[in-house]
């Protein structure tokens, strides 16, 4: 169920060095906010085109630590592909571009990678974020994405979504955010356990007890009444089928696992939503997701003790969706850590979860919703 270590055992060591309790005024400090851009470029080849870029304009950001890309694909058959590229820049540096990922819907024709291990002066590659090398940050950053197909005769992929957010910071220790509920509210999110499907296709990174990711991707889908048909998942066995297809088509070779954060909310793109992977700064942020009546994935890390009545003892990084709050603020979710559908919905503590989220991902949330509700990010 891990997401990776974030954004490595170091960073991850500092963030979980202090346990759940208020923070003091020195770590109540205030952090700016994320900065989201998204385009709807509505991009495709033309007739007897192989490969054509679309490139966002440079962005200005506070001075970013980090920058997460996402895309959304309405259309990409078999044969096609593309790949996202990001570049940053500050008053003395501009990166070349880095390729961060290479992505298809299929299975046929090539691997859906990520690509770690690039650095330079001012950044590095984890994964699916570019970091800022330590004592460094950048001003500006852009993201290029290259449609591209085997023939003339495929159909054109069509970028329908590019976003990206940037933050100062990456984890971060505040008091408790103030609910702005006034009632419960509690979204009818069906409850997937990632466990009943532990040992199903260990080489999409493990099998069932490591996909929390794709299992949070997959209610949150299915609360709308969206994703893969019967056909379309009937090679896989069990319960809740649709987890082990999104499972199938979300991972990442490089990374090898499911939980690549883009990866999960470009598939959910192929069923009709538009979807961001945002940074959001907290949850009084959730909450406005929830009573527009949108359900969001986070990730969370805690260690033994640090979130009362969760599934698992500690986890260095773990997806899960929140579906609610109650009229008190407290955090109505779907766990799929839990060992059945039965004990996947959970209420946890409101400062307990706040700060296993802002601690343990700096606020990483997936953002999914039906392009029909024009749902602004």
């Amino acid at each position: 169920m891990f997401r990776r270590l974030f954004p490595v055992a170091a960073v991850f060591a500092a963030v979980l060095a202090t346990s759940l309790t208020l923070p003091t005024a020195a770590e109540a400090a205030t952090y700016p906010k994320p900065q989201l851009s998204r385009w709807e470029p509505n991009f495709k080849l033309r007739a007897k085109q192989l490969t054509a870029s679309w490139q966002s304009p440079w962005n200005s950001t506070s001075a970013a630590k980090s920058l997460v890309p996402s895309w959304n694909v309405s259309t990409m058959p078999d044969g096609s592909w593309l790949i996202v590229q990001a570049r940053v820049k500050n008053a003395k540096t501009t990166t070349k571009w880095k390729n961060l990922a290479n992505w298809r819907h299929g299975l046929s024709g090539g691997k859906r990678t990520t690509y770690s291990k690039q650095s330079d002066s001012l950044v590095w590659v984890d994964t699916d974020v570019v970091h800022a090398r330590t004592g460094k940050s950048f001003t500006g950053w852009q993201i290029r994405v290259a449609l591209h197909r085997k023939n003339a005769k495929v159909k054109s992929p069509i970028l329908t979504g590019v976003a990206a957010v940037a933050s100062t910071y990456t984890s971060k220790t505040t008091a408790v955010s103030k609910t702005t509920m006034t009632k419960q509210v509690d979204l009818a999110v069906p409850a997937y356990s990632q466990m009943i499907h532990t040992g199903h296709f260990p080489k999409y990174g493990g099998g069932g007890q490591a996909w929390c990711s794709p299992t949070s991707t997959s209610m949150v889908l299915r609360y709308y009444g969206l994703g893969p048909t019967a056909k379309q998942y009937a090679w896989a066995k069990g319960p809740d089928r649709t987890v082990d297809h999104a499972a199938r088509y979300t991972y990442d070779s490089a990374y090898r696992g499911t939980g690549t954060w883009p990866f999960n909310t470009a598939y959910a793109s192929r069923f009709g939503t538009e979807a961001v992977v945002h940074r959001l700064p907290d949850l009084r942020s959730v909450e406005s997701f929830i009573n527009k009546k949108v359900p969001v994935v986070v990730s969370v890390a805690f260690k033994k003790g640090e979130l009362s009545g969760a599934p698992i003892s500690s986890t260095p990084g773990h997806l899960l969706v929140v579906r609610g709050f109650t009229k008190t603020g407290q955090v109505i979710v779907n766990d799929p850590a839990g060992k059945t559908n039965s004990q996947v919905r959970r209420i946890y503590d409101r400062a307990q979860f706040e700060r296993a989220w802002l601690r343990g991902s700096g606020g990483i949330a997936y953002v999914i919703a039906p392009t029909s509700m024009g749902l602004t990010f």
